[in-house]
């Protein structure tokens, strides 16, 4: 399985040339959109519905498929998977050539990238027209929204939090709910911790990763309702010199590597094997997802281990709103049987499953007292699910999972050298430099 870790860690070269102008050159012809306010449509659908999915959640996606086939026998639905970093290539390309799938299964971080363009369906009112409209997250939904106009629909979530080891916690004499309370708090965390002993430390993040370091540390400067981004499309620049938020939540990462309370592997650690010092039982405070955390462990290990939601330095709570929106491309052959499938996708029954692939649902009803005993530790983004956040950008590849962009320089350079104020004003440079270009 392409797990979400690996895809954070070599996902750099999904969008790089394909944002403004990249995308509307190979976006410039707009396709008829499917008429989705049809009598019938997304109900008794017959043919063939072309899917495209993401490698990084294909096994999610195949047992889907597999049960809606195995549900009726009128419309067969055919999934191609196509690597993450070939598919926003792949997709502007199809649309150029007027052969699109009926459904896209992407990133919800690239939504915005061909709903910007004219690319996709307008689903505004068949989506007001499910009964839980109100319940899906809407962290997914900003992702998709154009004026005030909806583009695609949640189908999971992968969401970023803080993971305490509770034994050690017990050891330490840490409180995960006054530890998250400020950054002050949680650097007082850290130092007991680090004292417990030379093998264990207080906390672990990937600084060799853009992606992956993106996913758990800007929601800590989300906590404090600001970004790294200001503005809308097009008119985005950056927010990072004169943003405290930003300088506290450097300051705070440099003082862990300052004081030795993070591993000195951290330096280099690009994801590959990320959560490994975690799982050893190493590590008080993880910030990271379900899948690396829970997942890739063992039912001894998920008793020992206690989600927060990440805080920013005066407290607060965010988490990143990852995962896949399903979105109907203008040309699609079977829009309506494309939007029945969605429908089947979004239903509770395949929502409740959704933990056992390493994600979370994106509907906040499916937190049932049968779902919270099956699986206790999902169930956080989905009782705090108006606090999921992602930045709507056009250039969101380029700025944070590119190695050599502004995101991980800034962050190396104000982390591991102490150049903190030239490393913000280099990035606020940059950042405005490629939010211009790809609104250009």
């Amino acid at each position: 399985m392409f797990t979400r870790r690996k895809f954070l860690g070599v996902s750099a070269a999904a969008a790089a040339g394909m944002t403004g102008a990249g995308l509307t050159s190979s976006c410039s012809s707009v396709l008829p959109a499917p008429d989705v306010q049809a009598a019938g449509f997304g109900q008794d659908a017959t043919g063939t519905v072309q899917v495209w999915c993401r490698a990084a959640t294909q096994s999610g996606l195949t047992d889907l498929v597999k049960k809606f086939n195995a549900s009726q026998d009128r419309l067969t639905v055919e999934l191609t998977p196509v690597l993450d970093a070939q598919y926003v290539t792949k997709l502007a390309t199809a649309i150029r050539g007027r052969s699109v799938p009926d459904l896209v299964d992407i990133d919800d971080i690239n939504s915005m990238l061909f709903i910007y363009r004219d690319a996709f369906t307008d689903l505004t009112e068949p989506l007001a027209a499910l009964d839980f409209r109100d319940k899906l997250s809407p962290g997914h939904l900003r992702l998709a929204t154009k004026d005030d106009r909806v583009y695609g629909v949640p189908y999971l979530a992968d969401n970023s939090m803080f993971w305490f080891n509770t034994e050690l916690c017990d050891r330490a004499g840490v409180d995960p709910d006054q530890a998250v309370k400020s950054f002050g708090n949680l650097l007082d965390a850290a130092r007991k911790f680090r004292k417990l002993g030379d093998d264990i430390y207080a906390w672990s993040f990937p600084a060799n990763s853009p992606g992956a370091l993106g996913f758990v540390v800007q929601p800590m400067v989300w906590a404090a309702d600001t970004d790294l981004i200001q503005g809308t499309i097009p008119d985005q620049s950056g927010h990072i010199v004169g943003n405290d938020a930003v300088t506290q939540m450097l300051e705070l990462h440099r003082q862990l590597w300052v004081d030795g309370l993070v591993p000195r592997a951290n330096f280099s650690d690009d994801a590959s094997r990320w959560g490994s010092d975690f799982r050893a039982g190493k590590i008080g405070i993880f910030p990271s997802n379900y899948s690396v955390v829970v997942s890739a462990s063992d039912k001894a290990f998920h008793e020992k281990v206690t989600p927060r939601l990440l805080s920013g330095p005066d407290g607060g709570a965010a988490f990143f709103d990852g995962g896949d929106n399903m979105c109907i491309p203008r040309g699609a052959r079977n829009a309506s049987g494309a939007w029945e499938f969605v429908q089947f996708a979004l239903d509770l029954p395949q929502q409740i499953d959704l933990p056992a692939g390493g994600y979370t649902p994106v509907r906040s009803d499916a937190r049932t007292p049968e779902f919270a005993e099956k699986y206790p530790l999902a169930t956080l983004p989905l009782e705090r699910i108006q606090e999921g956040y992602a930045p709507t950008t056009l250039s969101y590849n380029l700025l944070y999972n590119q190695p050599d962009g502004p995101w991980l320089q800034m962050f190396r350079r104000a982390v591991f050298d102490g150049e903190l104020e030239a490393a913000m004003k280099e990035a606020q440079q940059n950042y405005d430099r490629i939010l211009g270009q790809g609104q250009a």
